[in-house]
């Protein structure tokens, strides 16, 4: 199996780490190309073996593995070429031409597709005391550490370095910022045991302004947590997910009343994003840096549905943590591997689009809550934002700038009639081009393209968000007078939407003071349900300008009883019934009307809902509905959703201690006590004007723009 990997002019700022390379297959093959077999090395580092080959500080343009070697490397047979090939990484970084390929880690039981070891020990012999010895002829590391690794480099005028082993310690990749334990009054019974917590910083950065401002009080008085806080903490530890001995996320429920949780046993990327805030809140920052790095690993295997491969750049919507035998004998012992699912064994077989766009979230929530940016500077991960971003801004048969996608592909997971172009989705999506934009690395040509890409469709997505998809008591009176089939460039009614299909519930209930976003735009059709992720991460992401994330918000506090009840929060209001509901959802038993996607009350949207009321200046908001929550949540032991109008029972199939319930509830708590945390996850607004993107909306302006005096035949 040979791979090229295009030489580079330059070598990257970040260093990459070369465990081990059997010095006998090094053979030079001209000024600028290598040879390099990769052999066995065992690992002492909770008993996992590390076989790397990282890109070192010289560019290698040809490296061959044999068959035989990858497939020891496995423990997979010859036949299982599928899987062979999902442990093949090559990450391209555009202009610079580097190339990644690494299978990191495995053994008698852990088989990891990327691996970077924390810090070890090093010996008398200046090695980590992870590098042991080879499988093979049983050379340890003092004999590893006589012998030489030959490497050419070609930065600037062509030079030839001699690395040995023992110099191998200083191409590491830096460990995270060091972590100091908590004072003995701070530190709190349920933090996470793996990993010692530390006093988080909350200042902004100096560019940006606080969101809001804790009163002297609360920063000089130490904070008792509740009987539910406690309770809850203590759930969110038991949740946690380990892989090969190391936290990696956090498992959809734990209900000891459900004998068959489906795939609630497994880590979803959306559903651990408030586990891992609450995390980075608390100083736990080991388990939300594996989470980000073995997801970024599962991002390009090869899953097929139906003999249809998805494109690359796609993230899965989940992943599990099997033990398996090696090699299917049980003689042979067991290894722990990581299962994705991409939608492929999804109720629906729904394609997760959300995914991608959580991860650049966390991904930039992770830098601001650290300051260690060292992660998202990393090859892969630009590579993998990289992947993301071309998914996403691919050119296809749409004509507007939102995201066109199927239905079901976010939190919404069940058919609810969403197809098309969803709030939920431009919103994430407009915060995760932001969030790229800012994170991606501007050394090469590929780079700095993607990112006039995404200035040129951020300011169409602004325009058509806020000009289309808003709707107030004014804009509702527009719709109801709107002249249909209109054919001109500057109709009114662009999108031919005919004033009949205005809900008859909407005269009566939108407020005299407040709008709100609606729910998706497509031609002749519009819905106008309000839902509360979209809405709120729109103020987050600062896709609504400040008086409408205002306006959402008096909204939200004009119809409380309507969207907030009992429990919060409403996913959508309304809810389908009767004849819509058997249309629309094909008659779903799970989501008959005010249950579960069509109306029910999930008390994890309370997360969303605090940073858009911090970000606001509205903390009132936040803290009466955590309150409410408070009251009922341990008591009904944490379900996943409510059902009714009002949110008064748990919902009819709703799983108990349900982990995003748990880490939703907690993330609020520790937002309100630390509000200015909130600007982990949120945009400023842009400077841009919205109006530049005008004549980009009518491209025929700008080729053909009539005078008064111009006839046209």
């Amino acid at each position: 199996m040979v791979l090229d990997l295009v030489q580079a002019a330059s070598v990257c700022s970040t260093s990459w780490r070369i465990d081990s390379v059997c010095h006998k297959g090094w053979q030079p093959g001209g000024s600028l190309h290598q040879q390099a077999k990769l052999q066995k090395t065992s690992c002492n580092c909770g008993s996992m073996l590390v076989n790397n080959l990282l890109l070192l500080q010289a560019p290698i343009s040809r490296l061959v593995v044999s068959q035989d070697c990858l497939l020891r490397w496995t423990g997979f047979s010859s036949s299982s070429n599928s899987i062979i090939n999902r442990r093949l990484r090559i990450i391209s970084s555009s202009s610079s031409h580097l190339q990644q390929f690494g299978i990191i880690k495995d053994d008698r039981k852990c088989n990891h597709r990327l691996r970077h070891p924390p810090t070890a020990i090093r010996d008398e012999h200046g090695l980590p005391d992870y590098v042991h010895s080879f499988e093979n002829g049983g050379t340890n590391s003092r004999e590893i550490s006589q012998e030489k690794i030959t490497a050419r480099a070609t930065t600037g005028a062509s030079l030839a370095e001699t690395v040995t082993t023992t110099e191998v310690q200083t191409l590491f990749v830096p460990p995270p910022p060091p972590r100091t334990a908590p004072s003995s009054a701070a530190a709190a019974p349920h933090q996470f045991p793996l990993e010692k917590s530390k006093e988080v910083d909350f200042t902004p950065p100096a560019s940006q302004t606080p969101v809001a401002k804790p009163s002297q009080s609360r920063k000089s008085q130490p904070y008792v947590e509740s009987a539910s806080e406690k309770e809850a903490w203590a759930l969110l530890k038991e949740a946690v997910v380990t892989y090969c001995g190391e936290p990696v996320g956090t498992i959809a429920a734990r209900d000891p009343s459900d004998p068959f949780p489906t795939n609630y046993d497994q880590v979803f990327i959306r559903d651990f994003i408030p586990s891992a805030i609450g995390f980075l809140l608390k100083g736990e920052y080991e388990i939300v840096r594996n989470f980000l790095i073995h997801t970024l690993q599962l991002q390009s295997w090869e899953k097929t549905v139906d003999c249809y491969s998805p494109g690359q750049g796609l993230m899965p919507a989940s992943f599990k943590v099997l033990t398996v035998f090696r090699d299917g004998d049980e003689a042979n012992g067991t290894e722990e591997i990581l299962d994705p699912d991409f939608g492929e064994a999804a109720i629906g077989r729904v394609a997760p689009v959300d995914s991608g766009l959580w991860w650049i979230i966390l991904l930039r929530a992770y830098a601001k809550c650290t300051g260690d940016t060292s992660l998202q500077e990393r090859i892969d991960f630009q590579t993998g934002i990289k992947m993301i971003l071309k998914v996403c801004l691919a050119d296809g048969f749409d004509m507007f700038p939102t995201l066109l996608v199927t239905d079901g592909p976010c939190m919404i997971d069940r058919r609810m009639g969403i197809h098309g172009h969803p709030l939920e989705i431009q919103a994430l999506f407009y915060q995760a081009l932001r969030f790229s934009r800012d994170m991606l690395v501007q050394e090469d040509g590929v780079a700095q393209e993607l990112k006039r890409s995404i200035n040129s469709r951020l300011s169409a997505l602004l325009f058509h968000i806020q000009e289309y998809y808003w709707l107030d008591i004014h804009k509702l009176n527009e719709i109801y007078r709107y002249k249909t089939e209109e054919y001109s460039d500057d109709a009114v009614n662009k999108f031919n939407i005919y004033p009949e299909q205005v809900s008859k519930w909407l005269f009566e209930w939108i407020p005299n003071k407040g709008g709100y976003f609606i729910g998706n735009l497509q031609p002749a059709q519009m819905d106008f349900r309000f839902f509360s992720l979209g809405n709120f991460w729109s103020i987050c992401s600062s896709l609504a300008t400040k008086s409408q994330a205002e306006d959402i918000l008096d909204l939200v506090e004009s119809k409380w009883d309507d969207l907030i009840g009992t429990m919060p929060l409403k996913i959508c209001f309304p809810a389908f019934a009767e004849d819509e509901w058997r249309i629309i959802t094909g008659s779903d038993p799970k989501n008959t009307a005010w249950s579960y996607h069509n109306g029910g009350s999930w008390p994890t949207l309370m997360w969303q809902f605090s940073v858009a009321c911090l970000k606001m200046g509205r903390p009132d908001l936040a803290q009466r509905a955590v309150e409410i929550a408070e009251k009922r949540l341990s008591r009904d032991r944490w379900p996943e959703y409510y059902d009714t109008p009002s949110g008064r029972f748990v919902g009819k199939q709703a799983r108990l201690f349900q982990t995003w319930t748990i880490a939703g509830f907690l993330v609020t708590k520790l937002l309100l006590r630390n509000p200015e945390a909130a600007s982990w996850l949120t945009c400023d607004e842009e400077e841009a004007p919205v109006d530049s993107c005008h004549v980009d909306m009518h491209p025929r302006w700008k080729k053909f723009s009539p005078s008064s005096n111009s006839n046209i035949v």
